[in-house]
């Protein structure tokens, strides 16, 4: 169907650059220590905010962590818990997984920790009755829209999951009724790849959609 007369007109060469920029996102790890310029991550909010939502709800809650103790204490439990994930693997295995980078928290200018809202009244309930983790969905939509507005900006972004929720959230000391769905590091890379840290480190390499499609 041609696109709408009303609706936008996205050019070849828009089509070829957000190819490019899908290509480019990658999951940064190495930061250099430069803050960002300033109204930048403003901008890069209010871009991720456009995100859609169930419900029109925005259950998305952003804490910019600024505090170096707050921070220390996010890097204390990245570091716990990554030794534990460690010990999970045999010997061999366990060698290459400490090995890896797997966090820029030390490095990276900017830590965001996204939360979802578990009961917002915005959007009324609609949607998530029997689907309550739409919520959290739409949240991680927010998540990679805001990816995606970063890395326009030539600005780095890395996902850090080996932290234990709980900690963080008494950490950042937030409402009961927030779930950690992400813990970002952001700014500029120091170094750029195209394909991932993890494939060039030999963990794991992507595989063919054709593994994942599934026609019924």
């Amino acid at each position: 169907m041609p696109p709408s007369a009303e609706g936008p007109r996205f050019s070849q060469q828009f089509r070829q650059d957000f190819e490019t920029l899908l290509k480019w996102r990658r999951d940064v790890r190495r930061f250099r220590t430069d803050p960002l310029p300033d109204g930048l991550l403003d901008r890069l909010l209010h871009l991720a905010d456009l995100a859609p939502s169930v419900g029109n709800s925005q259950p998305w809650r952003v804490v910019v962590v600024a505090s170096p103790e707050m921070r220390d204490g996010v890097i204390a439990s990245f570091e716990t818990e990554n030794e534990a994930a460690a010990e999970q693997y045999p010997d061999e295995k366990a060698t290459r997984y400490r090995q890896l980078k797997l966090a820029g928290l030390r490095e990276a200018p900017v830590h965001l920790a996204i939360f979802s809202d578990t009961d917002p009244e915005q959007g009324h309930g609609l949607g998530r009755a029997t689907m309550p983790e739409m919520l959290a969905y739409s949240t991680v939509s927010m998540v990679h829209t805001f990816w995606l507005a970063a890395r326009v900006e030539g600005v780095g972004v890395g996902w850090v999951s080996i932290l234990d929720p709980a900690t963080v959230c008494q950490i950042l000391q937030v409402d009961g009724n927030w779930r950690l769905v992400a813990y970002l590091c952001v700014g500029y890379p120091e170094e750029e790849h195209v394909d991932p840290e993890l494939e060039r480190a030999r963990w794991q390499a992507r595989s063919p959609l054709s593994n994942r499609v599934f026609h019924r």
